[in-house]
């Protein structure tokens, strides 16, 4: 039940039964109006006449009595309309508030003084926008009051209200409530701690900023951070070619791959690559196993299997023909990949029987998969993962090679239709998921042009019932963009790949996603550059990650709301 008081409309009120007087004049008797007459004013209602007896319509014209009727009937008692219900009963306690912005901030946090700077009129944030009715209580948790801020002090009606502010003004600061915090906002973090996220706090308790709000009396609050769970998207992920010789040959082994950490874009290499694209320098900054310990601590990682891992793989020096060796496979394990999804245009590159075996290696593993199977019925079903008490249904979907594409009796890939996703996400609703996610392979490589096919296809997966869609295939970050109140990604970049021949192909983005059930109530999302051919290494996006970050958005123009 959600903190904030529901404050239900009041009834008509109840209309008043009019008698009519029997009047006597000229030789008639007089009736009451007739039941069969014209509708009644509204707010009166109106008893029908005895039979027999003669009724003064509406109008004053006289009718004639109704045949054959019961005279003896008396007079029908109008039934009293229903009293208006109390509002709940509230009271007043001590509530999780949140400082918010726009989602396209880069900004992960503030602190009590960048708050005082909005009533001083310095610092980078230029007003604080608050919900009326929770202003006040908000202003004296945060040790403030209204007179500090004059102007700078901006109320609107609700919460809804709140994050369109937000985004139109992407230099304000925000206080919602908890409960009132969803994905169309940016939570940050108060004094070290964020209440969302894979670092979120254990509890409420732990939470430092609160104010004393009304609630209804005996309610729960709906965002509790012990009940919510997390998951971390990725993109393309390769095991062969630069991706082999970084593990293998370089001797860093599997885990190399999840060891990064932060990293700063120096400068530029003008040309350098010998496809004629600019090369970073780069500075790595410390915080080593940082991605690692953002994948592992998630409820759930997915990522994209951008290559066959058969019994008898062949390492590639070149080419795009991919097979990788199996015992890279314990790498993902260890960092905590728990799905991976094999419906994309290189499953196939190792043979029909390498995908069964590919399959087979992924389970050896513990690491979940769909999008392909030893047949069409079974490429198309949805992997089920059971977190906090909520079913997820994982699809995986391919637009890109129709010759790997499974049949009615041949292994492959799933095709993605229209007619496919009305068909499986059915399916893994009546199978028990809760959540669907749609994780389609579509596209054009190195752009962020979303197509027409694409357009249509992601949209098709709303409408068919799927929670959110998260694409690849590119290898560069591509649009986003917010239909029906679901989300599309369109693409999340490389993962683990060894493109590093350009700046768009060696960044990325990594979504963390917290759920509160069923319901997306925050997305983070955190740039990174590859190094060393193999390894996703965090960059801050108010500074080395701005570059992938206005990429994103400028790919998303009307598409995203937020």
């Amino acid at each position: 039940m959600n903190a904030r008081v529901a404050r239900p409309g009041w009834l008509v009120p109840a209309a008043v039964a009019v008698v009519l007087t029997l009047v006597v004049a000229l030789g008639f008797g007089g009736g009451l109006l007739a039941g069969g007459a014209s509708p009644s004013p509204i707010g009166t209602s109106v008893a029908a006449a005895p039979s027999g007896v003669p009724s003064v319509a509406p109008s004053g014209d006289v009718t004639e009595p109704t045949p054959n009727a019961d005279a003896s009937a008396p007079p029908a008692t109008p039934s009293p309309s229903p009293l208006p219900s109390a509002p709940p009963p509230t009271t007043t306690a001590e509530v999780a508030i949140v400082p918010v912005t726009s989602f396209r901030s880069t900004r992960t946090a503030v602190r009590p003084a960048d708050v005082r700077a909005i009533a001083e009129g310095s610092g980078s944030l230029d007003a604080l926008v608050l919900v009326e009715a929770d202003a006040d209580a908000i202003l004296a948790g945060l040790g403030q009051d209204r007179a500090a801020f004059g102007r700078r002090l901006v109320t609107v009606a609700d919460a809804a209200a709140l994050a369109a502010d937000l985004a139109s003004h992407r230099a304000r600061l925000g206080f919602l409530r908890a409960d009132d915090v969803d994905a169309s906002v940016r939570a940050l973090a108060w004094g070290g701690k964020a209440l969302f996220g894979v670092d979120r706090v254990a509890g409420l308790d732990a939470w430092p900023l609160r104010a004393s709000l009304t609630v209804a009396v005996g309610g729960v609050p709906d965002y509790d951070p012990a009940r919510a769970w997390t998951l971390v998207a990725g993109g393309d992920i390769l095991l062969d070619r630069g991706v082999s010789l970084a593990l293998g040959a370089a001797r860093r082994g599997a885990d190399y791959m999840f060891d990064g950490g932060t990293v700063d874009i120096t400068g530029r290499c003008k040309d350098c690559s010998p496809f004629g694209w600019d090369t970073p320098y780069t500075k790595r900054t410390g915080n080593a196993g940082l991605v690692r310990d953002l994948v592992k601590g998630a409820d759930i990682a997915i990522a994209n299997f951008e290559n066959p891992a058969p019994n008898r793989f062949r390492f590639h020096g070149s080419g795009t023909v991919f097979s990788a060796n199996p015992a890279y496979l314990a790498g993902l394990a260890r960092a905590g990949i728990d799905w991976v999804s094999l419906a994309n245009n290189h499953i196939g590159d190792a043979g029909r029987t390498g995908i069964l075996q590919t399959m087979a290696n992924l389970d050896d593993h513990g690491i979940r998969h769909s999008g392909a199977g030893r047949n069409e019925a079974r490429a198309h079903q949805a992997a089920l993962i059971d977190v906090e008490g909520v079913t997820v249904g994982l699809l995986g979907y391919d637009t890109v090679a129709a010759y790997y594409h499974a049949g009615p009796d041949t292994i492959g890939s799933a095709k993605m239709t229209k007619a496919a996703l009305r068909r499986d996400i059915a399916a893994a609703r009546k199978a028990g998921a809760e959540v669907v996610i749609v994780f389609p392979h579509w596209g054009v490589e190195y752009t962020t042009r979303v197509t027409a096919r694409q357009e249509r296809l992601g949209r098709a997966a709303i409408d068919a019932g799927a929670d959110m869609v998260i694409g690849n295939h590119p290898h560069w970050v591509g649009a986003m963009e917010v239909y029906k109140g679901k989300p599309i990604w369109y693409a999340l970049g490389n993962l683990v790949f060894d493109q590093t021949w350009s700046i768009p192909t060696m960044e990325g983005i990594t979504l963390e996603l917290t759920m509160s059930g069923t319901e997306l109530v925050q997305v983070r999302i955190r740039p990174h550059l590859i190094l060393g051919k193999a390894q996703p290494n965090v960059m801050d996006p108010a500074g080395s990650g701005r570059e992938v970050m206005n990429q994103l958005f400028r790919a998303s123009d009307g598409r995203l709301p937020w």
